[in-house]
């Protein structure tokens, strides 16, 4: 398993709000995807300042408080899931799914102390 990136990830429910801070703090939108999660979309933008940090933005409505997620893409999902639940970590939703869309197969994966990831590998469509 390979980590390809590894950024913070913040789940709320007014991302135009989240957004615009970081944009006054020198961050710049980088592409905006929205995929469907338990019949709800999910709106992410990823951001990049000019020192190459970056900061994904998800606007999930409904929630009671923000979250704030590390995001950790991997090159094999099925791998790494496997290296995370092998050390405790279980998937946030009861039954194990995953959101499996064209390009992405995610999962919320919470640390025995309660940190959490968000595992994600990216499916290139091209070669």
């Amino acid at each position: 398993m390979k980590i390809t990136t590894f950024n913070p990830l913040i789940v709320t429910k007014d991302s135009e709000a989240v957004i615009k801070l970081y944009e006054e703090l020198g961050f710049e939108r980088r592409h905006t995807i929205t995929v469907q999660s338990n019949g709800k979309d999910i709106t992410s933008v990823r951001m990049k300042d000019a020192n190459g940090f970056y900061v994904d933005v998800s606007q999930v409505d409904g929630l009671p408080q923000d979250m704030t997620l590390i995001r950790m893409n991997v090159d094999n999902f099925d791998e790494a899931y496997k290296f995370l639940t092998d050390r405790g970590f279980r998937n946030s939703k009861a039954d194990d799914k995953t959101v499996d869309t064209a390009s992405n197969k995610s999962a919320m994966m919470i640390s025995p102390s309660g940190f959490a990831f968000d595992l994600c590998q990216h499916i290139k469509n091209h070669d």
